[in-house]
């Protein structure tokens, strides 16, 4: 497991009725592993405000391989897939792993960057742009 950008107990309140992790609940978590990521790059959300952007999603998929229970431990990796520079529009894939190594869902995002004062997709600036060159690269990533 590389990239680990979130470390966490599954609590009561993300169990469904099936008594499992509930399916908004990754989402919730992956959210959490990716602003960890952005905290670590020097871009928390009070650092993007203050250049002005903000990421937004405009695709969210959950695919599911093994069921994570109450009180297991998950860890979550963060990847970039695709960032075209152009538009500043990007995929990244999150893996869902339980503490003994079993990837249990694999959850993929795409977004781009939002001007926070015309509320319009926007260039990142060059500041910005650099940062976000750190985030992990997944083995296929692909540049445009």
């Amino acid at each position: 497991m590389e990239h680990i950008f979130f470390k966490g107990q599954v609590l009561w309140s993300m169990i469904d009725a099936n008594r499992h992790l509930r399916h908004s609940a990754y989402s919730d978590l992956c959210t959490q592993a990716r602003n960890n990521l952005m905290v670590e790059l020097g871009l928390s959300v009070n650092e993007c405000a203050a250049y002005g952007v903000a990421p937004i999603l405009f695709r969210e998929e959950t695919i599911f391989h093994k069921e994570v229970k109450m009180d297991e431990e998950v860890f979550i990796a963060v990847e970039m897939t695709k960032h075209n520079r152009q538009n500043n529009r990007f995929s990244i894939t999150h893996f869902v792993y339980k503490a003994n190594g079993t990837k249990c869902a694999t959850v993929n995002v795409d977004g781009a960057w939002f001007n926070l004062e015309t509320r319009k997709l926007t260039a990142l600036p060059e500041i910005v742009a650099a940062l976000i060159n750190k985030i992990p690269k997944n083995e296929n990533f692909v540049e445009e």
